[in-house]
Order: structure tokens, then C-alpha cells, then sequence
């Protein structure tokens, strides 16, 4: 197994180097009509184990996946507004979909599974012909959908295979009260990715926390502090004890906790008993 580039454009133009100088056949991973007639198979499945949905959400990078998908519904569920995702930094299929100019972008992405440049020859056309809308998505809301599916469903998904969910999480009145579909498309996310959308989606649900503290700097005053964090159940993960850096005198001095809490109503509590303690404290990003 070889493993080259970033992105997938990056690995593509390797692969066909290689395939052109070892003389092998190369299978183009969307832009072919038998691999968008073999994803195409999944709007098979969706169709014969549910009723026809009112709307359905598909992932978009280089469209084969939503090629085969639109067609199958296009022709079996007409009446299923078909809808394609792709991401705010890569959104070249949105933008020609709406006959918008492409901007070449060269950010990072959550989502490297659709982290695709230009969609192919072969999707394009089927795209403008049996999609009814491609919309974006910001890395935020799609970082939260990969956590969500995680906690809730115990299910682990890449940021493409999320992308879907994070459409409508966001838009949640334009879908409210329909049958909504959406395609988990893949679980191939890398683990040091992963471990920070974790991280950062602990940060945004308030179950880690980051405090600033300015307490007496006399003996015991710091003993006191963590009493008051102890006595309400919260778990202090960090703790930097500060004197020169920070400090409104020098007689006071002040600490930064990273707090493991429950959720928005301890953060409150603990923020309440500190400053009832007389504590100047505040909540930092």
C-alpha cells in the first residue's frame, strides 16, 4: 500500500503517474460510468427497505456517489428532493451548479473524502440534470455532526460521511416535519483528527472548560479554590499558577484552570460559588 498526499486531488495525479508507468489499468474513483452505476446502488437499498423520503442528502466531492444516487431516485422516488452537500472550502460543484465561477482554494478540510477540486466530466452533467440544489457547509458544523453521531448514535464517521447530518442540523426549520435521508458516507478518519473533534466538541458542549481566577496571593488561597472546584464534582484536567504574568496587584495572583464538567448548568453553578467565595474569575475561549 502506498499512502501520497494531502488531499485527493494530490493523490489522484499520483496514482495516474503510476499507473502510466507501470502500465496498469486505473479505475477513476468517480468519473466513470460503472462506479457511479455501483454507488448508484445505494439509492437501490434506500428505496426498497423505506418509504420514498421527502428529501435526500448526499455528500459531494468529485459527484459520482450523488451521480449514481440522483439517478436511481430521479427514476424510482421522483417526487425525493434530491440535495448535494459539500463543504464551504471546496465547493466548486456547488458554485457550477449555480453557474458561480470556481475560487480556487487551498485550505484544509475536515471532510478529505470530498476535499475535491472539480467534479468530473461525467458527474457534472448528471448533477445539473437530476439534483435539485447542492448547499456548503462550514467545518464547524460538520466537526459538531462527527461528534454528535459519535455520542448519540455510537456511530464513527469521516467528515464527508457527516457532511450530510451537518446540512441538517444547520437547517433544521427547512427540513422540519419531512422524511429526511442522509448518507453516511464513510468511518476513514484519521485518529489524530479525530481525537481533536473531540476535543474541540467538549469545548463547545461546556464539558471542558477553560477559567481564569485571580485569588489572594497568600498561603492556603489556592488550597481554596480547588475545595470550592472539588466540592461542586468538577474535574480540574489543568492548573497554571501564575505571579508575574496577569495579575491586577501584586498581592493577588492568578490561576488558569481547564475544568471536565457536565454541561452549561455546573459551568454556571461553579462560576457562581467562586465568585460568592470573592473570587474574581471569568470564563476564557
Amino acid at each position: 500500500m502506498i499512502l501520497h498526499g494531502a488531499q485527493f486531488d494530490e493523490t489522484r495525479a499520483f496514482t495516474e503517474n503510476l499507473a502510466q508507468e507501470r502500465q496498469l489499468v486505473l479505475w477513476h474513483p468517480y468519473d466513470d460510468e460503472r462506479v457511479i452505476a455501483g454507488q448508484g446502488t445505494v439509492g437501490l437499498e434506500l428505496v426498497a427497505q423505506m418509504p420514498a423520503p421527502d428529501v435526500i442528502l448526499v455528500p459531494v466531492g468529485g459527484g459520482g456517489l450523488i451521480s449514481g444516487v440522483a439517478t436511481v431516485m430521479k427514476s424510482l422516488a421522483p417526487n425525493t428532493h434530491v440535495i448535494g452537500v459539500q463543504m464551504e472550502r471546496y465547493d466548486t460543484a456547488a458554485r457550477l451548479f449555480h453557474h458561480q465561477e470556481p475560487v480556487t482554494r487551498k485550505a484544509g478540510t475536515v471532510a478529505e473524502g470530498i476535499a475535491v477540486k472539480q467534479p468530473g466530466a461525467l458527474t457534472l452533467p448528471i448533477i445539473r440534470s437530476c439534483v435539485d440544489e447542492v448547499l456548503t457547509v462550514s467545518e464547524e458544523a460538520v466537526e459538531q455532526a462527527i461528534f454528535m453521531l459519535l455520542e448519540i448514535e455510537k456511530t464513527v464517521a469521516e467528515g464527508a460521511g457527516a457532511a450530510a447530518l451537518a446540512t441538517v442540523v444547520r437547517h433544521r426549520e427547512a427540513f422540519a416535519g419531512k422524511r429526511v435521508a442522509t448518507i453516511l458516507s464513510g468511518g476513514n478518519i484519521d485518529m489524530m483528527i479525530l481525537s481533536s473533534v473531540l476535543q474541540r466538541g467538549l469545548v463547545r458542549t461546556h464539558r471542558l472548560v477553560r477559567l481564569r481566577v485571580e485569588i489572594p496571593d497568600v498561603p492556603g488561597a489556592l488550597a481554596d479554590l480547588t475545595e470550592i472546584i472539588g466540592e461542586l464534582d468538577s474535574n480540574i484536567i489543568d492548573i497554571q499558577h501564575q505571579r508575574a504574568f496577569g495579575s491586577s496587584s501584586v498581592r493577588a495572583t492568578m490561576v488558569e484552570l481547564v475544568l471536565q464538567m457536565r454541561g452549561e448548568e455546573q459551568v454556571e453553578q461553579v462560576l457562581a460559588s467562586l465568585k460568592k467565595a470573592g473570587d474574581d474569575v471569568e470564563l476564557t475561549d
